[in-house]
């Protein structure tokens, strides 16, 4: 985004008058780039704090063992009812890059992420995921032609050390199955914002519509394989529409049309440290809802992943003024 500074400007002097002309006042500032990018930031991350509820939201008020189930409901009916409200279907090369950004954002990491986090202790599924932005940064240096900074792969190595101390236990077992899993889910979401970032989005298209391709996309793709392996459950209770419902409303529709609009408004180095507060959400939510307390170890990760999403957010504003 290009913000330029608005000029002074100076009245037409009268012929015959002396003096200075009487200067007429500026117009107002536009906003600044960083209060911009820290705005979008934040309204960003909304959506990966979002996601640090689903573990307590799936533990709750789901059915059990229906993983790709609940995956699969998250996304097609959130994606129908974007495409209902919209009305609007891709065009030209639109229907491949939506239906390639669906299977990396939903169709193909759902079941992935799913499988990691049952091989493996939260904790380490999710010291795993905090790879992500440096797989950005290494993925933007082949698509994006950006090369991260020395402070970019600080910030992505304090935030892995930052979620490990978080949520990492002394007993944690290490599945080999479901670490490659676990890093192959974050791979794909990492490759996904860089595309994002390079495709951009089609004139005229709102967010929410293309938010609604990739959902339909990605939930066609989710559909038949949780259908075939899980089947549905007998019965479904209250609170299991409930949870279904948040799932797919709040923490995906809305979820992710903010995670896009962040993808779409800033770096991608900078957006995928957002994607850190997701474990921060989830021991949090865990601590408030599920009666957990936190060891000094955990309050010093903490303080390591916030620190590390300011300062991955830094380089974004400091980009932005340069623009």
């Amino acid at each position: 985004m290009s913000i330029h500074s608005p000029r002074a400007t100076t009245a037409h002097r009268p012929t015959g008058q002396g003096g200075p002309a009487p200067a007429v006042p500026a117009p107002p500032a536009s906003p600044a780039p960083r209060t911009y990018a820290l705005a979008a930031a934040g309204l960003a991350a909304i959506g990966p704090a979002t996601w640090g509820t689903t573990y307590v939201t799936t533990t709750e008020l789901l059915p059990a063992d229906r993983p790709l189930l609940a995956a699969a409901l998250r996304a097609l009916p959130a994606g129908l009812i974007l495409l209902a409200l919209t009305r609007r279907l891709p065009r030209g090369d639109w229907w491949w890059k939506a239906a390639v950004l669906g299977v990396l954002n939903f169709g193909a990491f759902f079941p992935l992420l799913f499988f990691g986090a049952y091989h493996l202790p939260g904790g380490v599924a999710s010291t795993v995921s905090a790879v992500m932005p440096l797989l950005v940064a290494g993925f933007g240096i082949g698509v994006l032609k950006v090369r991260p900074s020395s402070r970019t792969l600080l910030a992505g190595l304090v935030g892995v050390a930052g979620v490990a101390l978080l949520v990492l236990r002394g007993s944690a077992a290490v599945d080999p199955a479901g670490i490659a899993a676990m890093l192959a889910a974050t791979t794909l979401m990492a490759l996904a914002v860089v595309l994002s970032k390079r495709w951009g989005r089609p004139e005229g298209v709102s967010l929410l519509t293309l938010t609604g391709w990739q959902l339909t996309a990605g939930g066609l793709v989710l559909a038949p394989i949780a259908l075939t392996a899980e089947g549905l459950p007998d019965r479904l209770t209250g609170a299991n529409i409930a949870g279904y419902v948040y799932l797919g409303v709040i923490g995906t529709a809305i979820a992710y049309a903010l995670w896009f609009r962040g993808i779409e408004r800033l770096p991608a180095s900078s957006v995928s440290f957002l994607g850190l507060t997701n474990p921060v959400v989830a021991t949090l939510a865990g601590l408030l809802l599920l009666g957990q307390t936190l060891t000094a170890w955990q309050v010093g990760g903490l303080v390591l992943v916030l620190g590390s999403v300011l300062l991955g957010q830094s380089g974004g504003a400091r980009r932005a003024r340069q623009k």
